[in-house]
């Protein structure tokens, strides 16, 4: 497979994502918790799912500083790819389903979350196919023993000294300010909920 292969395969999985996004915007929008908005599983779910956006960018980041600049040209095996092969999929699936906790719903999360994680899931299989025929033996003995996306914690191993590239980790800001972004997002549809005349869906 070409090099370039797998740049095309994560340009699709963003625009996959985009799409979908705005096709399910509106459910956002109408969607309201079963719930009052003062009762306790309010109170617990929206800083929850804050807390967990905030996790997902930080595994992001965490996983950047270990695979930043070597991605595609060897295979990484420390840190957070000690634990899955596409730890970045997975913390992106983590802060995705933070968003529709912090909309007050468990079921947005699960949609959200899930949606998100099918198109990873699928996306991780495409790369996987220039994985193995590019690192061969290495590879398979790698993905034979760790899991793809869904993490297992106790293979989790990380040498004292790791080195990282920081215009790696500086272009991956961008990408943090996306996710980051689902938190005054949350606020505005919670905004536009309150004072616009819509339809309502009440979602646990």
């Amino acid at each position: 497979m070409h090099e370039a292969a797998p740049t095309i395969i994560q340009k699709s999985r963003i625009n996959i994502l985009r799409c979908l996004f705005v096709l399910i915007l509106p459910l956002l929008v109408i969607a309201q918790p079963a719930y009052s908005e003062h009762s306790v599983w309010a109170e617990v779910l929206e800083p929850l799912g804050a807390l967990t956006v905030i996790a997902g960018v930080l595994g992001r980041f965490w996983s950047i500083l270990y695979i930043g600049g070597r991605k595609n040209q060897m295979v990484m095996m420390e840190g957070p790819y000690s634990v899955c092969r596409h730890p970045l999929y997975l913390f992106s699936t983590i802060a995705t389903t933070g968003l529709g906790l912090m909309l007050g719903s468990i079921v947005l999360a699960l949609v959200l979350g899930g949606l998100t994680f099918l198109v990873l899931m699928l996306t991780a299989q495409k790369e996987e196919a220039f994985l193995r025929a590019k690192f061969g033996a290495v590879y398979e003995n790698y993905a034979a023993k760790t899991p793809l996306i869904l993490p297992s914690l106790a293979l989790f191993h990380t040498p004292d000294e790791v080195s990282f590239s920081v215009r790696h980790l500086r272009g991956n800001t961008f990408d943090a300010l996306v996710f980051l972004s689902f938190i005054p997002l949350a606020e505005s549809i919670e905004y536009i909920r309150e004072i616009a005349n819509l339809p309502t869906l009440y979602l646990l």
